[in-house]
């Protein structure tokens, strides 16, 4: 078994304007004040990331990594989620999508999509100039829009979707393979692999591509009440990265999975700083460690009630509590009577 890494934290719902979130040195002498080891950086943000450069320049991968250093953090991962968005996007969405994209593709999505996959293809390349091994992303989603069957989806639509699906990711999956870095999808309502029998059906159109893995985010499974501990026990060969996020969900009489339309802070599934929802994170530290998980614990602070200083403050002793050390011994070692062949076969009636 392995020790968990961490605790990090993933610096897109903190990044902004003023200091100290306005750039990496910053940010990062700020994380690491707060007990933090590693960041996982959003790649789409030019205060503290440039992806392209990333991609065709070691010697600003370097730099990044002596500005990190010495704040005694790590880069534990790149993140591409809002490109990722891009490479599939029913045309039922592309006006509120649009804003993911640089504005000159706007109202362009062949154009928009072809951006978004160079962008996964420089950061298959700027991970590995990183020398990370693992990448977060999103699906995106041709089929959402059909998630209830209401109309009845027509025979072969999902077939042809998960088909067209794997089409574009594969050109980008081959890619990270090349680098030798897993592209972890974040399993997320809203994308098509939004659970685990949409990821197995991904998973079988891409030809089982050993690139494609997961990012556990066992939150997004509270607001599906999906179970999210079993989950482990399906897919943990597949899960290469680790979101620490809470959530809680309160049905009433009135709303339930759906959340009628509401707002945030009126929805009965909704997510919480760490410790203040439903998730029972002392069981999947154990299931992680259980299965060998090597990767890192981050952080994804995102909470409609509290505010996110105060999260990421209390996040890192909370993931640190967390952590379990993984034993090298065996509890019951101290009544061992050693490795004696013959004296096994004398127990098991063995002439």
């Amino acid at each position: 078994m392995k020790t968990i890494q961490g605790p990090a934290i993933f610096l897109a719902q903190f990044m902004g304007n003023d200091a100290p979130f306005n750039s990496l040195d910053s940010i990062c002498k700020w994380v690491s004040s707060l007990g933090y080891k590693g960041i996982q950086i959003p790649a789409w943000d030019s205060r503290c990331f440039d992806l392209k450069k990333a991609a065709e320049s070691r010697t600003y991968c370097d730099e990044l990594q002596e500005t990190v250093a010495k704040h005694g953090l790590k880069i534990t991962e790149l993140s591409t989620h809002l490109q990722g968005q891009l490479v599939a996007v029913n045309p039922a969405y592309d006006v509120m999508f649009d804003g993911f994209a640089p504005k000159e593709l706007h109202g362009k999505p062949k154009e928009r999509t072809a951006w978004a996959v160079q962008q996964l293809k420089y950061a298959a390349r700027a991970s590995k100039n990183l020398g990370l091994n693992a990448h977060a992303t999103f699906s995106g989603a041709l089929m959402w829009h059909t998630v209830y069957p209401w109309p009845q989806r027509p025979a072969g639509l999902v077939e042809d979707g998960f088909k067209e699906l794997a089409n574009r990711w594969l050109p980008i999956l081959n890619t990270f393979d090349e680098c030798g870095v897993d592209l972890c999808y974040e399993i997320h309502p809203g994308e098509d692999l939004h659970d685990g029998v949409t990821f197995e059906r991904f998973w079988e159109a891409t030809g089982n591509h050993k690139r494609a893995n997961i990012l556990y985010d066992p939150s997004h499974f509270v607001l599906q009440q999906l179970d999210y501990l079993q989950y482990i026990d399906f897919y943990h060969s597949f899960i290469k990265m680790f979101h620490v996020k809470d959530a809680e969900f309160n049905p009433t009489g009135k709303s339930g999975v759906y959340g009628g339309y509401q707002e945030w802070i009126n929805r009965p599934g909704r997510f919480r700083s760490l410790g203040d929802g439903q998730v029972d994170f002392q069981s999947i530290f154990s299931k992680l460690a259980q299965y060998n998980y090597a990767g890192w614990a981050v952080l994804e602070w995102e909470c409609c009630i509290k505010h996110p200083e105060q999260g990421a403050q209390e996040g890192a002793p909370f993931i640190e509590d967390h952590i379990i050390r993984v034993t090298e011994k065996a509890f019951d070692d101290f009544a061992s009577t050693g490795k004696d062949s013959e004296f096994n076969r004398r127990i098991l009636g063995i002439s």
